[in-house]
C-alpha cells in the first residue's frame, strides 16, 4: 500500500494543531495507551494492539523523533529496544484520561469485564475532568474564552465556544 504524505498543520499556529501533528492517528494514541500502561517492548505492543509490525515501526520512531518516547536497547544481538515515555509523553496523560471518561460515557466497550481507570488514593473509577491550575474550579465549555477569538468567529460577530 502505497503512503500519502501528511500535510503539516504548522501553518495554523495553535497548540491543538501542534499536537494533533505531533500525535498524528489513532494507532499512536493507543500505542501511548498501552506504553501507559507499562508495555515497552515492541512484540508487546504488537499483540496487545494487533498492529502491522511496519505500522509501529513508523509510529514508534515518530514518538522517539518527537521526543515523547525514548528508546532504551535491552539486548545487543540483535539489537532491541524498550520504549519509555518521556517527560514530553508523560504530560499526555491528562489527554488520554479525558479521552477514557469520554469513552466511558460515549463509547463504552460492551465486555462487562473491560479495563477501568481506577483512582488509587479512593480507590473509585477514575472520571477525569478539567480543573484550572490557578484557582482549581473545574473548566468546562461554558467558562473559558479562547483569546484572541478565532478571526473568522470574530468577524462574524459568534465568537462562543459553548456549543
Amino acid at each position: 500500500m502505497r503512503q500519502v504524505p501528511r500535510t503539516s498543520l504548522s501553518h495554523l499556529e495553535c497548540s491543538v494543531a501542534n499536537t494533533v501533528d505531533t500525535v498524528r492517528d489513532s494507532w499512536t494514541v493507543l500505542v501511548l495507551r498501552d506504553a501507559f500502561q507499562g508495555i515497552r517492548r515492541f512484540d508487546q505492543f504488537v499483540e496487545s494492539l494487533g498492529i502491522a509490525r511496519n505500522t509501529l515501526a513508523n509510529r514508534l520512531e515518530s514518538l522517539v523523533e518527537s521526543g515523547m518516547m525514548r528508546a532504551e536497547p535491552y539486548q545487543d544481538n540483535p539489537v532491541r529496544y524498550e520504549y519509555r515515555l518521556t517527560d514530553k509523553g508523560k504530560d499526555l496523560f491528562d489527554v488520554l484520561m479525558t479521552l477514557w471518561a469520554y469513552g466511558e460515557r460515549w463509547n463504552p466497550p460492551a465486555r462487562a469485564d473491560r479495563q477501568r481507570a481506577i483512582h488509587i488514593d479512593c480507590g473509585h473509577e477514575a472520571d477525569a475532568v478539567v480543573h484550572c491550575g490557578h484557582c482549581g474550579e473545574r473548566i468546562t465549555r461554558h467558562n473559558v474564552r479562547i483569546e484572541p477569538p478565532n478571526e473568522i468567529l470574530t468577524r462574524s460577530g459568534t465568537a462562543d465556544i459553548s456549543g
